[in-house]
C-alpha cells in the first residue's frame, strides 16, 4: 500500500511541507518591498542627482541676486529706505520712468546694442583668422603663439583698460605722441576720450583685445576635427580659399561659432569695467554710458536703487531675448538642412 504523498512514516524523514512548519518562524523570508523607482527612474534621477551641488550653488550665486533686483525694480530705494531698511511698493512706476526717459533711447540703448554688434563681430573675425593661422603652424610655434595670445586674455579687464588709458593719454600717450611726431596732430594733444565715436573706438580695441584670444583657441580646436578629405575633395573641385571655408569649415564649426557668438554677445553687452573705467566713462548723464554703467551710476551715483535695478532687469531680458532668438533661428536652420 502506497504512502499518499507528503505524509510519509514514522521513521521516514518529513515533506517539504513539514519541515517549513516547523522551522522557527525568525528563519521565514520576508517578502521584499517594491523600489519606489524602477530601474529607469533611477537612471534618469541619477544626472539630477549629480547636477544638484551645482545647481544650488547656482542658485545661491545667480538667481538669489537675480530675485533681489527684480524685487527692488518694483520698489522705491533710496538712501533713505537704505538706512530705514524699509521701502514702498511703486509697481511699474521704475519701469514707467525708465522707457519715457529719453536717455535711454538716445544715449545708453544705442550705446549698448551699436557697440555689442560690432564688439561682437570683430572679435569672431579676429578670433577666427587667428585661428586659422594657427591651424597651418607646427605644434611647437603653435603652443608659442597661442602661450603668447593667452596672455591678454588672462589679463583683468581693470589691468588691460589701464593700459589703454595710457596709450590714448592727452598728453603722453602713445598715440599722440605718434602723431605729433608726424605732424598729424597739434602739440597739445587731443582729448581721445571726450568723443563718443573715438571713446567707444578705443572701448572696442580693448575689448577685442581681451576676447580674441578665447574665440581663436575655441574655433582652432574645432578646425582640427575638420576631415582633411574634405578640403582636398573641395580643391580638387577648384575651389578657393574662401570657398573652401565658406562650403566646408564652416557647416561642420557651426556649434562652434554659435557658442562663441552666444557668450560674446552676453560678455559685450555687459561690459562694465571697460566703460566705467574710461575717462568720461562714470559721470551720469554724459554720452558714453551704456546700459550695465548706467544702472551702476544711477544705483550708486544717485542713490537710485529702484530705477538702476529697473535699467539691470532691461538690459537682463534684452540678453534674454536676443540669445534665444538667435538659438532658435540657428537651429531652425539645422532643421531646415
Amino acid at each position: 500500500m502506497r504512502t499518499p504523498v507528503g505524509l510519509g512514516t514514522a521513521d521516514s524523514e518529513p515533506g517539504p511541507e513539514v519541515r517549513s512548519s516547523a522551522e522557527p518562524s525568525s528563519r521565514r523570508p520576508r517578502p521584499r518591498r517594491a523600489p519606489l523607482l524602477g530601474h529607469r527612474g533611477r537612471r534618469a534621477l541619477l544626472p539630477w542627482v549629480l547636477l544638484a551641488p551645482a545647481l544650488t550653488v547656482i542658485g545661491l550665486l545667480l538667481l538669489l541676486p537675480l530675485a533681489r533686483i527684480v524685487w527692488l525694480s518694483f520698489r522705491e530705494y533710496q538712501l533713505r529706505n537704505l538706512v530705514s531698511g524699509e521701502s514702498d511698493f511703486v509697481g511699474l512706476a521704475n519701469y514707467a520712468a525708465l522707457l519715457t526717459d529719453p536717455y535711454l533711447w538716445r544715449v545708453a540703448l544705442l550705446n549698448t546694442v551699436v557697440f555689442a554688434v560690432v564688439a561682437v563681430v570683430t572679435t569672431i573675425v579676429v578670433g577666427t583668422l587667428v585661428a586659422l593661422l594657427l591651424a597651418t603652424l607646427r605644434p611647437v610655434p603653435r603652443i608659442i603663439v597661442v602661450s603668447c595670445i593667452m596672455v591678454a586674455w588672462a589679463m583683468p579687464a581693470v589691468s588691460g583698460t589701464y593700459v589703454w588709458i595710457w596709450i590714448f593719454d592727452v598728453d603722453s600717450g602713445v598715440v599722440s605722441q605718434a602723431l605729433a611726431s608726424l605732424g598729424l596732430l597739434e602739440p597739445s594733444g587731443h582729448n581721445w576720450f571726450a568723443d563718443r565715436l573715438f571713446f567707444y573706438a578705443i572701448v572696442t580695441l580693448n575689448v577685442v583685445h581681451g576676447g580674441f584670444p578665447f574665440v581663436a583657441v575655441t574655433v582652432l580646436a574645432g578646425l582640427l576635427t575638420v576631415p582633411a578629405e574634405l578640403h582636398e575633395a573641395a580643391r580638387i573641385d577648384g575651389a578657393g580659399a574662401w570657398k573652401r571655408f565658406w562650403h566646408v569649415t564652416f557647416p561642420v564649426l557651426r556649434p562652434v561659432f554659435a557658442v562663441v557668438t552666444v557668450l560674446s554677445t552676453i560678455w559685450d553687452f555687459k561690459v562694465f569695467a571697460q566703460i566705467y573705467l574710461m575717462p568720461g566713462g562714470d559721470v551720469g548723464g554724459s554720452e558714453m554710458l551704456n546700459l550695465g554703467v548706467w544702472s551702476y551710476v544711477r544705483s550708486f551715483g544717485h542713490n537710485d536703487y529702484g530705477l538702476g535695478s529697473a535699467i539691470a532687469v532691461l538690459l537682463t531680458l534684452l540678453l534674454l531675448v536676443i540669445t534665444v532668438f538667435y538659438l532658435r533661428a540657428l537651429f531652425r536652420e539645422d532643421e531646415l538642412r
